[in-house]
């Protein structure tokens, strides 16, 4: 099950209130990382706000592409994540790419005033939502959007993201993923709350929704929060599991290690075996 991608490498940066999260997003920046991702629990008090400290970091870096991993969608009004995104990837020059969830601890979403909704009407106002925010993408005047859990009455949109912005799902069960392959550009779990003959069926229920909806799946980045990982566990990951970005941990010398020492030979392994395909 490999789709063929490049094979990027990402950072999981928490979102501490100290200046770490920006030094380290600098670092992963500076050491050539593809990606720098950052969790979003706004009810978490010793955090910054996702978006805010994904601003910070866009005015810190050059190269490196930032998103929030994922986004919580009980408590963001998509009509807001729609505007902050855009907003953020005009500032970075079209390096940004959103990262959504259905929203997860209820009781901590409850206690900052987020609603009670049950797991499935979570899925629900998700797929809402990424209506939502690519109707307010769209540059469109006087938009309507009459849901049952998001409404847009006469909205002008704007500004316009630089970029086609992604909007990559954090799913698990067969509903998010079945929504991934209809409608998300990208797919975000995590290893551990999905094992390897997990993480096949997953790509494969995604897969089949893709097709069904008349998507190339292909078209649709695996993106897996992996943690520290040495090359020989990384690249069945990529070649056998379809992932094409890896995000590891935000230690300065793994940071290092890793893509002085594994990056390079995961990327020698990919080519070597697809290369040997192709023959």
């Amino acid at each position: 099950m490999d789709y063929g991608q490049p094979v990027r490498f990402g950072v999981f940066v928490t979102p501490v209130a100290t200046d770490a999260p920006i030094r380290l997003a600098a670092l992963a920046d500076e050491l050539g990382f593809d990606l720098v991702g950052v969790q979003d629990h706004p009810y978490q008090r010793r955090f910054f706000d996702t978006m805010t400290l994904l601003a910070a970091i866009a005015a810190r870096t050059e190269r490196i592409r930032i998103f929030p991993d994922v986004a919580n969608m009980q408590l963001r009004p998509p009509a807001l994540v729609a505007k902050a995104a855009a907003s953020i990837d005009i500032i970075s020059g079209g390096r940004f790419e959103l990262g959504l969830g259905s929203g997860g601890f209820s009781p901590a979403v409850h206690a900052y005033g987020g609603p009670t909704w049950t797991p499935g009407q979570a899925v629900s106002a998700l797929e809402e939502a990424i209506q939502v925010i690519r109707l307010l993408w769209s540059g469109q005047r006087g938009i309507r959007f009459d849901g049952k859990y998001h409404h847009l009455d006469g909205a002008h949109s704007g500004p316009v993201p630089t970029h086609p912005i992604g909007i990559w799902v954090g799913a698990y069960r067969p509903r998010m993923l079945s929504l991934v392959g209809r409608l998300a550009d990208g797919w975000v779990p995590s290893l551990g709350y999905l094992q390897p003959e997990d993480l096949r069926q997953a790509n494969m229920r995604i897969d089949e929704a893709a097709t069904s909806a008349g998507r190339d799946p292909g078209s649709i980045r695996r993106v897996l929060n992996a943690g520290y990982l040495d090359a020989d566990s990384i690249t069945p990951l990529v070649l056998e599991y379809g992932f094409d970005t890896i995000i590891v941990g935000e230690d300065p010398d793994e940071m290092r290690n890793f893509m002085s020492e594994v990056a390079p030979k995961v990327r020698e392994q990919v080519a070597a075996r697809r290369s040997r395909r192709s023959d």
